[in-house]
């Protein structure tokens, strides 16, 4: 049937993109029995939408000038009826090749406004939630409208919300980019650049973007202190940031050392297992307390 026809030619089209370039795939046996298992991780994930399965966890960003509480960002788990928890490694990408995303995208963004807003306005906080976005929602023109629609749903100012985005969506078409990022800014929105240093690492084209925050790749900071030429390189990439006027968020910290490191070359914030993993909603505000507690008895 033509929709069969048409899955066939998108999985051989996503596959094709794959590899690169200029280049082209045909449909294969190969490529039915994954599509196969997709059309069966698809029929699963809508089961997952329609009923609830998927739930959020909140990992804190620290500022490291205070030790507050300045962020979070919103990361998606699954509980599976059958299978128990999914990792997001194990569906994420199968919601991106079907288009799945941009629903799942959709939710992520109205229950991490609904969540981060309630907690904001029980606790007399003013948490931002960083929420990651797909290629496909990025490149959706009704990005903004659907960000809106969010906001006005759980009540929460758009300075509230930052949204993250990745090197190799930037890269594509440059004056699109910049249009979209420009209709982001213009609602109130913060704009990240996450995992920065793991793609394309280009500093010239951050001139021409209009973001707000750089998020150091892991990486990097995985590596700190044994390895020197990953210091240089986080060092280098928060010193120019700051010249560019943007704030650096360093992802992955898990040591006393790594924060040192970071809080001596004026890293603005991290997040990591050193304060935290990821938890739940319900834990987050008791997680604020305890820290706020903390630093209370610390001065």
């Amino acid at each position: 049937c033509s929709e069969t026809l048409m899955r066939n030619a998108d999985m051989a089209l996503y596959r094709a993109k794959e590899r690169g370039r200029d280049g082209y795939c045909f449909f294969t046996e190969e490529l039915n029995v994954r599509a196969s298992h997709l059309m069966e991780i698809e029929h699963e994930i809508r089961h997952a939408l329609s009923n609830d399965e998927f739930y959020l966890h909140y990992q804190p960003q620290i500022d490291l000038k205070t030790n507050k509480i300045n962020s979070v960002e919103a990361l998606i788990r699954w509980r599976h009826p059958v299978k128990g928890e999914i990792s997001p490694n194990d569906f994420i990408s199968i919601a991106e090749e079907t288009g799945l995303i941009v629903p799942i995208g959709d939710w992520v963004l109205k229950k991490a406004c609904s969540e981060i807003h309630q907690l904001n306005q029980d606790s007399g906080l003013d948490l931002r939630v960083a929420v990651n976005l797909s290629t496909r929602q990025f490149t959706d023109l009704r990005l903004v409208n659907t960000v809106n629609n969010a906001l006005e749903t759980a009540g929460m100012p758009a300075r509230n919300l930052e949204l993250e985005v990745t090197e190799s969506m930037l890269m594509q078409d440059m004056e699109t980019v910049i249009d979209q990022l420009n209709r982001i800014k213009a609602y109130g929105c913060t704009v990240s650049i996450d995992d920065f240093g793991s793609g394309y690492s280009s500093f010239s084209y951050l001139k021409s973007l209009p973001v707000d925050i750089l998020k150091v790749d892991r990486e990097f900071v995985r590596d700190i202190p044994e390895d020197l030429n990953a210091m240089e390189i986080t060092s280098a990439i928060i010193a120019v940031a700051h010249k560019l006027n943007l704030k650096v968020v360093a992802e992955g910290v898990e040591s006393e050392d790594q924060r040192d490191f970071l809080d001596i070359n004026k890293c603005d914030f991290a997040q990591g297992y050193f304060f935290s993993k990821p938890i739940n909603y319900g834990d987050l505000r008791t997680f604020f307390l305890e820290r706020e507690h903390r630093l209370a008895e610390a001065v």
